[in-house]
């Protein structure tokens, strides 16, 4: 007798969940929220961020400028002779913090003889980076 009433008891339960589950609200209020509502339990409401979209061009850098850019960094860094620094190098990883990052570009815009807008100066995180804005900037004020 106590399994069946164990077993009624899971029974009504598994109902009563199935129906709190039918009775569940869900508003799409634009393309960055949703919530869902149960008259059984509490909202829950998930946002994103909007992120935008950016278009990357996936060409490499002439190895000529990604060894000049390397050696800017050197230089800007004040790194020992032994600093091995490739493509794959990240300014954070060499020491450098923002006010490092900025004197980085304003060095390769003086050597480049270009200019670099504050928005893909962010963008920049590795020597491979730099060195393929630079060619692109190169490659526009030549155009």
């Amino acid at each position: 007798m106590a399994h069946s009433l164990a077993t009624a008891a899971a029974a009504a339960a598994a109902f009563s969940s199935a129906a709190a589950r039918r009775q569940v609200t869900n508003v799409i209020s634009s393309r960055s929220s949703v919530s869902f509502q149960s008259y059984r339990m509490t909202s829950v409401s998930i946002r994103s961020r909007p992120s935008s979209l950016r278009f990357k061009i996936c060409c490499s850098a002439k190895k000529e400028t990604v060894d000049k850019v390397c050696s800017i960094v050197k230089e800007q860094l004040a790194l020992p002779d032994g600093t091995a620094i490739n493509g794959e190098s990240k300014f954070a990883e060499l020491g450098a913090d923002s006010l490092d990052t900025v004197e980085i570009v304003m060095g390769l815009e003086e050597a480049f003889n270009i200019t670099v807008d504050e928005t893909s100066a962010q963008d920049i995180a590795t020597v491979q980076d730099a060195a393929d804005l630079i060619e692109k900037l190169v490659l526009e004020k030549a155009a």
